[in-house]
């Protein structure tokens, strides 16, 4: 799968989440900002992945379209790897 801009940006967004957590660290921030900061990270990272399985079924279905092949492995494989981020 090729990874689209807006996935790469969202990546490099949570990266500078984290590291702005790590200097909150280091500069003894409150435990409530921190966890307030990590909250935040993780609600990217859930879009994030939400948007990477979006993008791969969408891909997927058209691929299998193009063959003539059944759709719904591509839709249940999609589900999957959204309980499995959970």
């Amino acid at each position: 799968m090729e990874y689209t801009k807006e996935v790469t940006n969202r990546m490099k967004r949570l990266e500078g989440q984290v590291r702005g957590v790590l200097k909150m660290m280091d500069d003894g921030k409150d435990c409530k900002e921190v966890v307030t900061q990590l909250s935040a990270v993780r609600t990217a990272v859930d879009r994030t992945i939400g948007l990477v399985v979006a993008k791969n079924l969408e891909a997927c279905i058209k691929d299998s379209e193009e063959k003539g092949m059944n759709t719904e492995e591509a839709i249940q494989e999609a589900v999957n790897l959204l309980v499995r981020s959970r």
